[in-house]
């Protein structure tokens, strides 16, 4: 029994994985927050684009994550990362608690059912929700700082049509669905690290 309790700490490794791949997301998220100074209705589809981009390194993590608590250090990573990059407290919740229950789904699978993978990387990517809460909540300090910072007011009109009270939860509904597709594509490019951790 004692192995066991041992066997499930984290160790060093495991939050050098931690950190390795929360950067890589971190790195996709920005590089598709670039694209969203094109036009505002590319900020809305980063809940298609970050988990299809991001596909592939989260099935790999998920091949490594098979302690409980990865999946959920990494939710407060980027939480942390989302506030220092100016994104402020407001999506902290929802990161937070998307990773914790994403972390709870793959450990009722005991990190080996794909099944339970693909509904946890679902959950997991509602967190890119968060980036949409300070459009919403504030959106009236929102737009003016939009102005403020050189921004059209016909990019702020068609960014506040697309995010929105209104749109926000077909936003997270799209969030599930592209992480869970997200996770098939990526389950494919990865197989055989599948394979290695035994994920079926």
């Amino acid at each position: 029994m004692s192995e066991e309790k041992s066997s499930n700490k984290l160790k060093a490794k495991d939050f050098i994985t931690i950190g390795i791949f929360t950067a890589i997301i971190f790195v996709i998220e920005f590089a598709c927050g670039m694209l969203g100074y094109i036009h505002p209705f590319i900020v809305a589809s980063y809940v298609v684009m970050v988990p299809i981009v991001g596909a592939i390194p989260m099935m790999l993590f998920y091949t490594k994550a098979q302690k409980f608590g990865m999946i959920t250090i990494m939710s407060v990573l980027i939480a942390i990362i989302m506030f220092v990059a100016g994104m402020g407290f407001l999506g902290a919740p929802l990161i937070i608690g998307a990773g914790v229950v994403a972390d709870l789904i793959a450990k009722s699978g005991k990190y080996k059912s794909f099944k339970k993978t693909m509904l946890s990387n679902g959950v997991f990517n509602l967190w890119i929700c968060a980036n949409y809460f300070p459009v919403i909540v504030t959106a009236d300090s929102y737009r003016q700082d939009l102005i403020d910072g050189g921004y059209s007011a016909e990019y702020c009109n068609n960014l506040f049509l697309a995010i929105n009270y209104k749109t926000i939860g077909v936003l997270l509904i799209l969030c599930f669905v592209f992480g869970c597709i997200g996770a098939l594509i990526g389950k494919a490019v990865v197989k055989k690290h599948f394979e290695k951790a035994g994920i079926v």
